[in-house]
């Protein structure tokens, strides 16, 4: 009997839940985080990946993780294509750095296959104990002001200019003030709490735009495009390039970090953590998390990684991998609204990315502002990454200024060995290469 599987395999019973809250917890977090069907083709594409098979790639990337994370870690955690990680590939590595797509697709690979070791060898917990937490809060929110920066640039709020660099752009022209429109109703549709906000934003604008004669209408459903373009496409030779390594460890280092707090903030959410505040089967769920980011890789999208969405389903009752379950299917059905994502103009995404950048920039909050060693790093590595373009860059210049800061003020105690030597190896990279 089905339902009988499904309670053993699941241990429903057990979690104190039922199949039917299982999938309204599906459901619910689907609809928080489907905004990344549309928003992941419209990020990558400029990269110059095709924009069909990046949308299949979205779709098939995040169902797998999904698929792993909820059959074999049995947790109600979803994944999809990172944002931020996503906007770095497309405007750090590719148009920033140069590289093709393809050896910057090989640079996720590797960084999932590095994750995924870290993960069996169980020496996360040692690298993640070395990062202070300093840098941990600098690193969020730099990537928070990274993509504002970015969906500023993409509405046309924010435009270059010769003399000052940057400069404000034709409020008044349309996609300036659709961006705005989406951002002010996504930001007050999640203060109401209202399920799926940043995906109803989005195609709220859409339809505005599409009525007033200023995007066209692509339709609604399809057979699914063909993957044929970037499937396979990764250059993993490529990304062995030597300044390629600060890219793979950018890669890696915001995926481990990223993925190991959504975990333990859903698993608390959830109640899911043991007696002495521990994640059972935590190794099943990073390798979930790794294995999803090399299959991401092989089929043609940026890292996949665990969404802290995944708070809403948990909200919701969720509580077992079904949930996860429900999630994955639900992207393998919207394979078939390619021409619905393909209607979603540039600006209609730009609030969205607007609105995930306000998420992550509220780790600054959690700065020891009091004191100007652990400030000044912070600053340091939230500034450098919007104004160099970079989340690699960012994270370089904030683990030289921490060493820096620490030797220069006597703060030894503060410093360990992970840290010194990530920080000379960075300085060595900008010195001699």
């Amino acid at each position: 009997m089905l339902k009988q599987r499904l309670d053993n395999h699941f241990k429903l019973t057990e979690h104190g839940t039922n199949i039917r809250t299982e999938i309204i917890a599906g459901i619910t977090t689907f609809l928080t985080m489907a905004y990344i069907i549309f928003v992941n083709p419209s990020v990558l594409s400029e990269a110059g990946i095709d924009y069909g098979a990046v949308f299949v790639a979205t779709c098939l990337a995040s169902a797998i993780g999904c698929l792993i994370m909820g059959l074999w870690a049995n947790y109600p955690i979803a994944l999809a294509p990172g944002m931020g990680l996503n906007a770095f590939f497309t405007y750090g590595v590719v148009q920033g750095m140069g590289y093709s797509w393809e050896a910057a697709l090989g640079a996720v690979f590797l960084s999932g296959v590095t994750f995924f070791l870290l993960s069996l060898f169980r020496i996360r917990e040692w690298i993640i104990n070395s990062i202070p937490m300093t840098l941990r809060l600098g690193i969020a929110a730099g990537i928070g002001l990274f993509l504002a920066f970015i969906a500023l640039k993409n509405a046309g709020i924010v435009v270059d200019n010769p003399a000052t660099l940057v400069a404000l752009g034709d409020l008044s022209a349309p996609s300036p003030l659709y961006a705005l429109l989406g951002f002010f109703l996504i930001t007050a549709l999640s203060h109401l709490r209202v399920t799926g906000s940043v995906m109803i934003g989005i195609l709220a604008v859409t339809v505005l735009a599409i009525v007033l004669g200023h995007n066209e209408f692509g339709g609604v459903m399809s057979m699914p495009p063909s993957i044929a373009p970037t499937f396979l496409e990764m250059d993993v030779a490529g990304a062995f390039d030597l300044a390629m390594i600060s890219v793979i460890f950018a890669f890696l280092f915001v995926d481990l970090f990223d993925t190991s707090g959504t975990l333990i903030g859903v698993a608390h959410r959830g109640g899911l953590l043991d007696e002495q505040g521990n994640l059972p089967r935590l190794g099943r769920a990073l390798m979930a998390d790794s294995t999803a980011s090399m299959a991401g890789a092989a089929l043609g999208t940026s890292t996949t990684t665990s969404y802290i969405e995944s708070t809403a389903g948990i909200a919701s009752g969720g509580r077992t991998g079904l949930t996860a379950v429900i999630v994955a299917m639900l992207f393998l059905v919207s394979l078939f609204f390619a021409p619905l994502a393909g209607s979603i103009p540039v600006y209609a995404t730009a609030g969205a990315l607007l609105y995930v950048a306000v998420l992550m920039t509220g780790s600054l909050a959690h700065a020891n502002w009091e004191d100007p060693t652990e400030a000044a790093p912070v600053l340091i590595a939230a500034l450098a990454m919007p104004l160099t373009f970079s989340i690699a860059e960012g994270i370089a210049l904030g683990f030289i200024s921490f060493v820096a800061i620490k030797t220069l003020s006597g703060r030894f105690k503060d410093l360990n060995v992970a840290v010194v030597v990530l920080a000379l190896l960075f300085a060595g990279k900008f010195l001699f290469f």
